[in-house]
């Protein structure tokens, strides 16, 4: 269970990332949630990215080896 939530928080956040960065590239404002909470700069979206990539596809690894 644990393991699927940490799973669900990383692709969550590599599309909010993803989002956000895009929408700030080409689209005249960040798209997604986290631009109504907060101001992230471009390098900012790019960073929640790879991190919540980096979780989720850790957490796809493990999923992988329990099976």
């Amino acid at each position: 269970m644990k393991n699927e939530l940490i799973l669900i928080i990383g692709w969550v956040a590599a599309v909010q990332g993803g989002l956000g960065a895009a929408g700030q590239q080409f689209g005249d404002g960040p798209w997604g949630l986290l631009h109504k909470w907060w101001d992230i700069p471009t390098a900012g979206y790019a960073v929640i990215l790879v991190v919540g990539l980096a979780i989720a596809l850790t957490g796809e690894a493990r999923k992988r080896g329990r099976s």
